[in-house]
């Protein structure tokens, strides 16, 4: 089998890098929301702090507004962030391991078409 020819090594190194960028650009958007996400709930545990214990909570189920414990509510509002803290650490990792395979591909892009130049 032959190696492809480098104007063939270019245009699948150029559609690699793109997939990365757009992966990228998917995984920036997920950290956003899960950032908006953790933000609402921080105030709403910013909240629950204002209330007295005796306080009324309703928790939305659907259609159905049913009564919370202030202390059940706050355990779940604990835990949503929780998540959310994990989650954000993730979608992290995996964006700054993209950002290092993007910039891997875009090296390769440009010194295949520096070889290309070289050789005309």
């Amino acid at each position: 089998m032959t190696a492809p020819n480098p104007q063939q090594r270019l245009q699948s190194l150029s559609e690699e890098y793109q997939k990365l960028q757009t992966d990228l650009q998917t995984q920036i958007t997920s950290r956003q929301r899960l950032e908006s996400q953790q933000q609402e709930n921080l105030a709403v545990r910013k909240e629950f702090n204002t209330l007295s214990d005796d306080s009324t909570i309703y928790k939305l189920i659907g259609p159905v507004l049913l009564k919370q414990e202030k202390t059940e509510a706050e355990s779940a509002v604990d835990g949503r962030l929780e998540f959310i803290e994990k989650e954000i650490k993730r979608v992290e990792q995996l964006i700054s391991d993209m950002q290092e395979q993007s910039e891997g591909k875009k090296m390769e892009v440009y010194q295949l078409q520096m070889k290309m130049q070289e050789a005309k």
